[in-house]
């Protein structure tokens, strides 16, 4: 009931009417508290102030110690929380840090004092950042690339900045369009990749720490980059027609690194043989030279005996290769013929019966009927001499 309302119950306390005229009381707290204690204690006391533990209906004051007790180990028991090797403990304590744990079995003041937030700070992760850009030639290029990072720092991570993730994308954005804004369409298609991943890691991590995220870029990947759509096909025949100059180039490249060390050493062979046959060719005119000085020497000497042993050493030489019939002329044999076929066998049938010279020579059947012997080079030299 309102205060102003008309009539005598204005009491909001007491809706009774008002007796004797009189002003409603408030409640009394002590009876009301003293009647909680009662029905806790079936209804009587001990004087303390606590519920009875014996007789009555009500709950024993054992048992409410029990529970009260089990509620706060309980509650205890909800600090522990355990860190594992590649994560840390952020307490926060009615929302403020306090402290970082590391790895193992911690504790903190249970809810709702303290709450903890576990963190992967070893775990690689990574964004995608897909986007179309104008070069410094004034082309346009779609862009995708994946940056890769992990934590650096847990404190600056979870405060301060209030959204890490959006200010890495926007921090990726503005990077990357830099490094293309400063580099040509054909360099950034072609041989410029690996270049404009590392320029945008650097520029990229320079800028996460000016803004203290507590992150670390790990990896930048630019997985394409590709001109617009219209004219993707005459970009991809320029990129296969500059494929083959390289490929060709390489070709040739490695056919003269082939070529050239073979040449070379066929070269050095040649020069090794010339210079090997050269040695020899002087060796044995000098060995000639030394030989006629010598006969030179003996002839001046003796030129009869020398004459004759030059001429003996050629015959012997000659008819050493050569079929040979000897006839003495002297004797009165009749007449003989010679088998000309056996001796054109004999010359072509090879050195089995080529040398003659030294066991009498010719055909056998023919030396007995044609009264032919054997001649000694005193005997030949005389013969001559006639």
């Amino acid at each position: 009931m309102a205060w102003n309302e008309p009539g005598p119950n204005k009491d909001p306390w007491n809706q009774g009417p008002k007796k004797g005229g009189g002003g409603g009381k408030p409640p009394d707290l002590d009876a009301l508290f003293k009647r909680f204690k009662q029905s806790l204690g079936g209804g009587k006391g001990n004087g303390t102030g606590l519920p009875s533990s014996g007789g009555g209906g009500g709950i024993p004051r054992g048992l409410v110690l029990l529970l009260v007790g089990a509620l706060v180990v309980l509650w205890g028991l909800s600090g522990f929380y355990v860190v594992d090797e590649q994560q840390r403990g952020v307490v926060l304590r009615f929302g403020q840090h306090i402290q970082t744990n590391e790895p193992g079995l911690r504790w903190h003041v249970p809810w709702p004092v303290d709450t903890v937030e576990v963190i992967n700070v070893t775990g690689v992760r990574s964004v995608a950042e897909n986007s179309t850009m104008l070069t410094q030639d004034e082309n346009i290029v779609d862009v995708e690339l994946t940056v890769q990072y992990r934590l650096s720092d847990v404190e600056k991570f979870l405060f301060a900045v209030a959204e890490p993730d959006r200010a890495l994308r926007q921090s990726t954005q503005s990077a990357v369009r830099e490094v293309v804004g400063t580099s040509t369409m054909d360099f950034i298609i072609t041989e410029g990749r690996q270049e404009v991943a590392e320029r945008t890691k650097l520029l990229l991590q320079q800028t996460l720490d000016s803004y203290g995220t507590g992150l670390f870029i790990t990896e930048v990947n630019l997985r394409a980059a590709r001109p617009p759509a219209p004219v993707q096909s005459a970009f991809e025949d320029a990129i296969k027609a500059r494929e083959d100059q390289v490929r060709l180039v390489n070709e040739a490249q490695a056919y003269a690194n082939d070529r050239l060390p073979r040449a070379r050493g066929a070269s050095a062979r040649l020069v090794e043989e010339a210079r090997g046959y050269s040695e020899q060719a002087v060796a044995r005119a000098k060995g000639d030279a030394s030989r006629f000085s010598a006969l030179l020497t003996e002839y001046k000497q003796a030129p009869a005996i020398t004459r004759e042993r030059l001429y003996l050493d050629v015959m012997s030489e000659v008819f050493g290769r050569t079929t040979k019939v000897i006839i003495d002329v002297d004797s009165n044999a009749p007449l003989m013929v010679l088998p000309l076929d056996q001796l054109r066998g004999g010359m072509a049938g090879g050195d089995a019966r080529g040398d003659r010279s030294g066991s009498g020579g010719g055909d056998p059947a023919a030396a007995p009927r044609g009264g032919a012997s054997p001649q000694d080079p005193n005997r030949a030299s005389r013969d001559r001499s006639r």
